[in-house]
């Protein structure tokens, strides 16, 4: 059975030089492959989170970034062995689906995977909050730093919350949808 694991919770402040963000980074196991969603940009951090796993850069098979934004995908690199997905319908080899969830970027992509616990998306910016902020459901909500269609980006939500049972969103804490 599939297995997946918040190895970093997303974070995301607006500071006067900008943002101060790091991405939520996940493990996902599947198939005896092992994959890294999002791998953001705080190399230390996530080296520890990967050791606590028991695991090493080097034994990543598959990076998926959801989108190109470096607080989600500037590490990509150090995993060497790793084939980094951007785009496609699955994770080869794996039970792993990939979505279009246009909005936030006209190329964002969703990750879905059937657990034991049920199934969980992890969203990367289809859903994110600020750091302090109430983690409400609103398909609405405004994102502060990029929405590329709004119209879409509204739709890539509803699409999201039709068929997860858990959301990993890109900032912020994992939550269950309640239905």
């Amino acid at each position: 059975m599939n297995e997946v694991k918040v190895l970093l919770e997303g974070r995301a402040k607006k500071t006067h030089e900008g943002w101060d963000a790091n991405s939520a980074v996940v493990l996902v196991k599947s198939d005896g492959k092992k994959i890294i969603v999002d791998p953001g940009c705080e190399k230390k951090r996530l080296i520890d989170a990967l050791k606590k796993e028991k695991l090493s850069a080097k034994q990543i098979d598959y990076v998926v970034l959801t989108h190109s934004h470096e607080d989600h995908a500037m590490l990509a690199g150090i995993f060497r062995n790793a084939k980094i997905i951007t785009k496609g319908n699955s994770v080869p080899g794996t039970g792993v689906r990939l979505l279009k969830t246009p909005g936030h970027t006209s190329d964002h992509i969703s990750v879905v995977v059937n657990a034991r616990e049920g199934k969980y998306v992890i969203a990367g910016d289809v859903f994110w909050w600020m750091d302090g902020e109430e983690q409400v459901i609103d398909i609405n909500k405004e994102d502060p730093a990029c929405v590329s269609n709004m119209g879409e980006l509204v739709e890539s939500r509803k699409a999201l919350l039709g068929i997860a049972d858990y959301i990993i969103p890109g900032h912020g804490k994992i939550f269950k949808v309640e239905k």
